[in-house]
């Protein structure tokens, strides 16, 4: 039996789960794990700089939503950077179980809320201002997406990623 790429696609997407949520309020200030909060469309997760327009991007080149995967996390690690784990990475949310690459020009669902893959989100220097020196370099291309929400809903950890679009899904 041979499978066709967007079955594929979805069955790899089975095992990927929302691993951590992070919210800072405004620009520069600590990032904050919390185990649900709510996704509004259009907008950003509640009570996150880029939803409440706080965002040291937000003039520039703000996203609703940003993401990076554990294996990007991992990467960063080998590479020598520093510990990335608890939020210092500066995204959203951290998904477990799919790379970031997989979700390009997808639409996805995590919990009540859909997504679609927007952009990469590159490494910059104010990065490196806030967290400390060497952070985006270690990140490198492998920095996180932005996100858009389609539709509103509550994220919790630990709820599945599934795609849901291209097949009918």
């Amino acid at each position: 039996m041979t499978f066709q790429w967007p079955f594929f696609e979805r069955h790899r997407a089975l095992g990927a789960r929302l691993q951590a949520i992070y919210i800072a309020t405004a620009a520069g200030q600590p990032m904050v794990a919390v185990d649900a909060i709510e996704a509004m469309a259009g907008a950003g997760l509640k009570g996150d700089r880029y939803c409440e327009n706080t965002g040291f991007w937000k003039a520039v080149e703000a996203c609703q939503v940003t993401l990076i995967s554990r294996h990007d996390l991992e990467l960063a690690s080998r590479r020598g950077g520093p510990d990335l784990i608890h939020g210092s990475h500066r995204r959203n949310l951290v998904i477990d179980g799919i790379r970031t690459k997989a979700l390009e020009g997808r639409t996805f669902r995590i919990g009540g809320a859909v997504f679609r893959y927007h952009k990469p989100r590159p490494s910059c220097g104010y990065l490196d201002k806030i967290q400390g020196k060497g952070v985006a370099h270690a990140l490198g291309k492998h920095s996180g997406v932005c996100l858009q929400i389609l539709g509103s809903g509550l994220l919790q950890t630990g709820e599945p990623l599934q795609i849901i679009d291209g097949d009918g899904a």
